[in-house]
C-alpha cells in the first residue's frame, strides 16, 4: 500500500472514528509500512477504539516501543497482554526502576516467550548501556563488564547440578547392580566394616554411545553424596615424559583426599589401550601407572570409587579386568520399550505441550534408539515448535504433528556399535566377558 493510501484510510478514519474495520485496516497498514510516526497521529482521533483487533493492537504497540514512543505504546497495547508489561517495563526502565522493570519483562514472558529480547534483558542487569543513553550521560564504555577470575573459571567449568537415579529413564538392571555394589557400601560403611568389606573399587560401564553411561556416573555420585570428579582426557595426556604419569597420580591423591569421592574416566581406553598395541613406550608406562593407583601396595583407595566408560570394550587392557581394579564389567544397552517412554517422558517434562502426545506410541516406534538419539528427537521437534511459534508471533506448544515429523528425519545412532560388538562377541568373547552383549542381542534381534 502506498502512502498516499495510507493517508487516504487515516482521513476516512478521521470522518468516522467508530468505524472497527476501518480502524483495523488503518492499523494493518501502518504495520506493513513500519510507520510508526502515523500510527501515533491516529491514535490522537478521539474515539478511535481498537479492542476488536487485539493481535494488531499488540503488533501496533511493538512497533511504538522499538521506535520510542513507548506513551503511545502503552495507550494501543491491550490491556494485560505481553506487550503492555513489556513496554511498561521499558518505561520502567527508562524511569530507573530496574527491579520493576525486570518484574514486567518476566511477566511479559510469562504470557508470550517469542517477546524475549536478549538486548534489552541484558540492559535490565547493567551489563549493556544504550548508546543514546551514553551520550546523555557522557558515558564513554558502553558495557560494564565486572567478570573476575573465579566468574571466569565457573564459566569455563560450570559446577554441574547433583542428580539421581530419577533422572536416568530405564537401566534398571544396571541401577540394581550400582546400587548393591557401590552405594550400600558408601551408605551402610559400619555393617561393611563388620565384614571387612572395603567401599569402593573399580566399575567399568560399556556400550553404544548415548546411552547413559555418563549420566549413570553422575547419578551414582549424587546417590551416594560423594564427592564427583569428572577426568577428561586433557587433564592427564601430556606431550613430556613423565608429566602424564604425575597428572595421574595427582588425580587420584586429590580424590583420596576428599574421600568418599567416585572419579569418573570417560573415554577410558584413551588411558588404558592395550600395551601390546601400542608403539610408544609413555604408553605403556601410563597404562603402568592407572593399574598402581588402582590398587597398587601403598595406595589406600578406601572411600574412592573409580568408574570408567568405553563405547570400545575391546580395546581395554586386559589387566584392568582383575579383581580389585574394575572388577565388575557392567552393560549399558540401548533402552527398551518402557525404558524410552520413561526418556521420552523425561524430555518433555516443562516444555509447552499439547495433551496429546501419544509416548507409548512413539517409545514402540523408536527401537534401537539411545538415550541421546530420544533426546534429539524431542530437540528436533522443539525447533520446529519454536520455528512456528517465532512466525505465529505467539507460543506454540509442542505437539504429536512436530514429533512425528522429527522422527521421520532421524534413524538410531546404535546399530553399527551393536554390528561390530555382536563380531567380537562371538569371535573373542574369552571368559564370557561379552555374554550380555549375546543374551540382549538374542532377546531384542541382531542388527
Amino acid at each position: 500500500m502506498t502512502s498516499n493510501e495510507i493517508d487516504d484510510l487515516v482521513q476516512a478514519l478521521i470522518a468516522s472514528p467508530g468505524n472497527e474495520i476501518l480502524a483495523g485496516m488503518v492499523l494493518r497498514a501502518c504495520i506493513d509500512a513500519g510507520d510508526a510516526e502515523r500510527l501515533a497521529s491516529v491514535l490522537e482521533v478521539e474515539g478511535t477504539c481498537f479492542d476488536a483487533h487485539t493481535a494488531l493492537a499488540e503488533a501496533g504497540a511493538a512497533l511504538l516501543a522499538r521506535e520510542g514512543r513507548l506513551d503511545e505504546a502503552q495507550a494501543l497495547a491491550p490491556t494485560g497482554s505481553a506487550t503492555a508489561s513489556l513496554v511498561k517495563a521499558r518505561q520502567l526502565l527508562a524511569a530507573g526502576d530496574r527491579a520493576r522493570a525486570r518484574e514486567a519483562y518476566d511477566r511479559a514472558l510469562a504470557v508470550n516467550p517469542t517477546m524475549d529480547d536478549p538486548g534489552f534483558a541484558a540492559q535490565l542487569e547493567g551489563k549493556v548501556v544504550s548508546l543514546g543513553q551514553a551520550r546523555r550521560n557522557g558515558v564513554t564504555s558502553v558495557a560494564n563488564d565486572d567478570t573476575g577470575r573465579e566468574e571466569a573459571t565457573r564459566l569455563l567449568q560450570p559446577v554441574a547440578e547433583r542428580i539421581g537415579f530419577g533422572a536416568v529413564g530405564g537401566l534398571d538392571e544396571v541401577k540394581q547392580q550400582i546400587r548393591r555394589r557401590i552405594i550400600t557400601p558408601f551408605l551402610k560403611p559400619t555393617l561393611f566394616d563388620r565384614f571387612r568389606r572395603r567401599a569402593g573399587g573399580g566399575i567399568l560401564m560399556y556400550g553404544p554411545p548415548g546411552c547413559g553411561k555418563t549420566l549413570l556416573a553422575r547419578a551414582t555420585a549424587g546417590e551416594c553424596g560423594a564427592t564427583f570428579l569428572n577426568v577428561a582426557i586433557s587433564d592427564v595426556l601430556d606431550m613430556y615424559i613423565g608429566e602424564s604419569e604425575r597428572k595421574l597420580h595427582a588425580l587420584f591423591e586429590h580424590a583420596r583426599e576428599r574421600a568418599p569421592a567416585v572419579i569418573f574416566f570417560d573415554e577410558v581406553e584413551a588411558l588404558g589401550g592395550k600395551r601390546q598395541h601400542s608403539r610408544e613406550a609413555g604408553t605403556a608406562k601410563l597404562v603402568s601407572q592407572f593399574l598402581t593407583e588402582l590398587d597398587g601396595f601403598a595406595q589406600g583407595n578406601n572411600g574412592v570409587l573409580v568408574l570408567g566408560a568405553t563405547n570400545v570394550p575391546w580395546a581395554v587392557d586386559a589387566a584392568f579386568r582383575r579383581p580389585g581394579r574394575f572388577d565388575r564389567v557392567l552393560f549399558v544397552p540401548p533402552p527398551d520399550q518402557p525404558a524410552r517412554e520413561q526418556i521420552l517422558r523425561l524430555e518433555l517434562a516443562g516444555r509447552p505441550s499439547e495433551a496429546g502426545i501419544d509416548v507409548a506410541s512413539l517409545a514402540r516406534r523408536t527401537p534401537g534408539f539411545s538415550g541421546a538419539d530420544l533426546r534429539h528427537l524431542v530437540e528436533t521437534a522443539v525447533d520446529e515448535a519454536i520455528e512456528e511459534s517465532m512466525d505465529a508471533g505467539r507460543e506454540c506448544p509442542l505437539s504429536m504433528a512436530h514429533l512425528e515429523r522429527a522422527l521421520g528425519q532421524l534413524r538410531p545412532t546404535t546399530l553399527e556399535w551393536l554390528t561390530t560388538a555382536r563380531n567380537h562377541a562371538r569371535y573373542a568373547n574369552q571368559g564370557g566377558q561379552y555374554d550380555e552383549v549375546l543374551a540382549f542381542l538374542d532377546r531384542h534381534g541382531k542388527p
